[in-house]
């Protein structure tokens, strides 16, 4: 049977044990062991704070982990002024008591930590990183998918102005501007498409056209972390104007599939995006003309038991457009942690059990810079989100989990675009 792991750790799985309300602040526990492949008979043990654990009983629990059990849920911390500029391993001994410099060494390179100011908490591989005040450190019950290593990339096209490829999710399409002065060290743990795809040219040798496979590729648009999909990058001064011009007249392709909760009608959608809408979220204001406008033309392709395979053409390409518009609707992106409140304040659950945000990036087309020719490329579903999409048509839940907002905070990548 499971083992219970908590308050009352000699109590068996099968007892009738009461069920704590939650303890409030970030340090928040809900932890369970479950028997690996047995979904039956899980068991989970909520509510209770990290102070109230022993140190043995968490390092028990961390140590059965990926040793026929695994931990169900997160722990998060808070960071406060006494743990602002610490390290972040630094601080992983204080979240998880008995673990050695070693151990908490391990969790990270496990991809099972996530550091950041919400909305924006990300997965990070520095155990070296310095913590600030605000900031939220989640260890997740899994690890985060691991991201395309360089070579591993599919490039559509290459020439000497552009190059196109497939972003896999989970990549910022552009390294933050706070780590750009990063060693090459530290960004091997946190890789980003632009660099992942100038070393592939690189490694690649002289293009037969003679551009040099050096050259730095130029940033002509963005799509977000957890998004796949096809992207352009220009690798000339004269690409990156030409591209720019096209993208700020909307004259690019861009179409994107989303599933989504519900069953949203087609149509437009037009809004005036602002920075905070009321509630620290970017959002759609109040005030026509106010903000910027961004267009969404959307197509229903299929409509599931409860969900729904949504097109949707971008004829702006503002920031979270796509996910602001659908949620605004009151249809969230499946796995959308941000983006899951109504207008009104509701919380929208998510029971798709997407293992991700459930939004793909798949035609692209613009008019290329110097043969000004009309050129298109077509990416379809990746296997994540097929499986996920066969398993809502059998009426099941998805291959990840659901999510349901505990508090309306949430985590996401918040710099990239579309």
């Amino acid at each position: 049977m499971p083992a219970w792991i908590g308050r009352w750790p000699h109590l068996a799985a099968g007892s009738s044990n009461p069920r704590p309300g939650p303890a409030s602040g970030h340090d928040n526990l809900e932890i369970g062991i479950r028997e690996a492949g047995d979904e039956s008979r899980r068991r989970v043990f909520h509510g209770q704070r990290q102070s109230q654990l022993p140190a043995n009983q968490l390092g028990w629990l961390f140590s059965h982990a990926g040793n026929g059990y695994s931990v169900l849920s997160a722990i998060s911390h808070a960071i406060g002024p006494d743990d602002a500029g610490r390290t972040l391993e630094a601080v992983l001994r204080k979240v998880l008591p008995g673990h050695s410099w070693e151990q908490v060494r391990r969790v990270v390179a496990a991809r099972r930590v996530r550091l950041g100011r919400p909305p924006a908490v990300e997965l990070c591989l520095d155990p070296a990183r310095r913590v600030h005040q605000g900031d939220i450190v989640q260890v997740d019950d899994k690890p985060a998918r691991p991201v395309a290593r360089p070579g591993g990339l599919v490039i559509r096209h290459l020439d000497s102005q552009v190059v196109v490829v497939e972003k896999p999710s989970g990549l910022n399409t552009v390294r933050h501007p706070s780590e750009r002065q990063w060693r090459d060290s530290r960004r091997e743990l946190s890789p980003c498409l632009d660099e992942m795809v100038a070393r592939q040219i690189t490694r690649s040798g002289p293009a037969k056209d003679g551009a040099d496979p050096r050259s730095r590729l130029r940033i002509v648009h963005r799509i977000d972390k957890e998004t796949s999909g096809l992207v352009v990058f220009a690798r000339t001064a004269d690409a990156e104007r030409a591209l720019g011009a096209q993208f700020r007249a909307h004259t690019v392709k861009r179409r994107y599939l989303a599933i989504v909760t519900g069953h949203p009608g087609s149509g437009t959608v037009r809004s005036w995006l602002v920075r905070d809408r009321g509630d620290g979220r970017r959002g759609s204001g109040n005030i026509e003309g106010v903000g910027r406008e961004a267009t969404t033309h959307m197509k229903v392709i299929e409509k599931l038991k409860g969900f729904s395979l949504v097109e949707c053409r971008l004829e702006t390409g503002r920031t979270h457009q796509i996910r602001i518009h659908m949620a605004e609707l009151g249809h969230p992106v499946c796995g959308d942690p941000v983006y899951h409140l109504r207008a009104d304040g509701r919380v929208m659950a998510d029971e798709s059990g997407a293992p991700r945000l459930a939004l793909h990036a798949t035609e692209l087309g613009f008019v290329h810079p110097r043969a000004e020719e009309t050129m298109e490329w077509e990416m379809p579903l990746p296997a994540d989100l097929v499986a996920l999409l066969e398993s809502l048509r059998e009426g099941a839940r998805g291959p990840g989990r659901g999510w349901v907002a505990p508090d309306g905070n949430a985590d996401a990548d918040s710099m990239d675009d579309d």
